[in-house]
């Protein structure tokens, strides 16, 4: 039953960084230097799947890495789900993303944009983590 509860927030917080990500496209793609001729075919497909794979493996990884911390921790409730969620995304992810920014020169909004989604993706599966 625990893989599912694993499966389900993963499923979330990949669901919110499809809205999320659709969303800003335009802002992350200058940010990331990128254009549409980069990720498209002339047909106007994506190249690979590639990106969506790893991303959907990364996110059951950090799902079930939570829900171990979570279980460790004692870990019960909404609001605690979410907040610890919140601060491993805020406090964690993010300033290690910074630090990779930082050294690959990458501008502020590519870190503001991804630093969010790795903050309210936390924040998702934390909540969804103590929800069953």
């Amino acid at each position: 039953m625990e893989i599912i509860n694993v499966l389900a927030a993963a499923a979330a917080a990949y669901i919110f960084g499809a809205v999320w990500y659709m969303s800003l496209s335009k802002p992350w793609m200058a940010a990331a230097n990128m254009s549409l001729e980069d990720i498209q075919d002339e047909n106007g497909k994506q190249k690979t799947i590639m990106p969506f794979i790893i991303a959907a493996i990364s996110v059951i990884v950090v799902a079930g890495m939570m829900r171990h911390l979570f279980i460790m921790a004692g870990i019960e409730g909404l609001n605690k789900g979410a907040l610890t969620g919140f601060g491993i995304g805020l406090f964690m992810v993010t300033p290690w993303l910074a630090t990779c920014y930082a050294y690959g020169m990458k501008p502020r909004n590519l870190l503001l944009i991804d630093g969010g989604y790795t903050t309210f993706g936390c924040t998702i599966i934390g909540a969804v983590l103590v929800s069953f």
